[in-house]
């Protein structure tokens, strides 16, 4: 066992080695994982390339966008504030957004949000991006212009789940309506700071990225079709091609709360580390176990998924919860063992998606002992 960059994380034989041949089975440039065993996190390995380019190595430092693995941090910071109070997880999301919110959708409660039932539709995002350095659009405002295409629920909200992104954006909102801060800056001061995520932030061009390298996302692409990309996506994402991969310019997310978090596969083992260890991360005391245990409790029924808040899984996963953080560039995973106390996170640098969870359950398996499967 060798010790990573920095001497922070151990990077065990075996984890390194599974790295290496995932990144050659599922044909991806690299790949960077985190393992957590309780509130710590025992091993990390990258492998393959961060940038095609450069031939810059895969490291367990870079930083690549979170995409929806960012739904877990609001979903987190909506129960911290549960528990202190300052939000009612069953009260009307209009008590809070008040005429914002579409009179069609009174019935949603703020726990409809956090579990993907609220019966919103969910439009494809992939335009829902700038570049780095341009500005964030108002949050208010974004969710506005979303919220005007919805007529009515595709469902009575609370009987069944969907997965959505609008509803998470507008979870933001009220998180900002009950704390009287904007969204970033309480995940910033109130999660990631005490859990010591202090190399994530929700733009690139924050100071709290600056010694992380960039990990550059890629889309496969055949060239002829490369022009029409390039004309559907905001003017400056698409970067050059290399081989059969187009990269991806680094750009934010317009939408922070559903998906707008940037780091280091290791500050996001952090988040994984709080749920695994039952609300707890190096003596602090950020949630109450029932609460993380009603977050990964899977209690409202979809087609595709079953949810709890925040964290879902298919019907046949005996193992565990997840949330997936797949957009133009990345495929990402967090991966949660409730019941063992284990967990990882998983990045990987191109839209393709493989059987990231097969990964992480080896990862930790190979890591923290295959004794953990129940």
């Amino acid at each position: 066992m060798s010790i990573a960059p920095g001497g922070e994380v151990p990077v065990p034989a075996e984890l390194g080695r599974l790295a290496e041949d995932t990144v050659r089975r599922a044909k991806v440039p690299g790949i960077a994982v985190a393992v957590v065993g309780g509130d710590q996190v025992v091993g990390a390995a990258a492998a393959g390339t961060a940038d095609l380019a450069g031939a810059a190595r895969m490291t367990v430092t870079g930083a690549a966008n979170w995409f929806s693995m960012t739904k877990i941090a609001t979903a987190t910071a909506a129960v911290l504030l549960g528990e202190r109070g300052s939000l009612d997880l069953d009260a009307p999301v209009a008590r809070y957004l008040g005429d914002a919110w579409p009179e069609a959708f009174s019935g949603v409660r703020v726990q409809h949000l956090l579990s993907h039932s609220s019966g919103l539709r969910n439009p494809v995002p992939i335009r829902w991006v700038h570049r780095a350095g341009d500005p964030r659009p108002d949050p208010a405002t974004f969710l506005a212009r979303q919220l005007a295409r919805q007529k009515r629920p595709r469902f009575t909200p609370g009987s069944r789940a969907a997965y959505n992104n609008i509803g998470y954006l507008a979870l933001g909102e009220v998180i900002a309506a009950a704390c009287g801060d904007p969204y970033e800056t309480f995940v910033r001061e109130q999660l990631l700071i005490p859990l010591g995520m202090t190399r994530t932030a929700f733009s690139w061009t924050s100071p709290a990225l600056s010694g992380s390298p960039r990990v550059t996302g890629y889309q496969g692409l055949r060239r002829p079709l490369t022009p029409l990309l390039a004309a559907y996506l905001p003017h400056g994402i698409l970067g050059r091609r290399t081989g059969r991969y187009v990269a991806l310019e680094a750009f934010d997310l317009d939408g922070a709360a559903y998906g707008g978090l940037i780091g280091p596969v290791t500050d996001v083992a952090r988040l994984v580390a709080l749920h695994a260890n039952r609300g707890s991360v190096g003596g602090l005391r950020l949630l109450r176990p029932g609460s993380v245990e009603a977050m990964s409790d899977i209690s409202t029924v979809g087609r595709a998924y079953d949810f709890g808040l925040g964290w879902f899984r298919p019907f046949h996963d005996a193992r565990g919860v997840w949330q997936f953080g797949g957009g133009m560039g990345y495929w990402n995973l967090l991966r949660l063992h409730p019941r063992d106390g284990h967990g990882a996170a998983v990045m990987s640098n191109t839209t393709h998606r493989w059987d990231i969870i097969a990964f992480a359950d080896a990862a930790i398996d190979v890591t923290v002992g295959a004794g953990s499967r129940r």
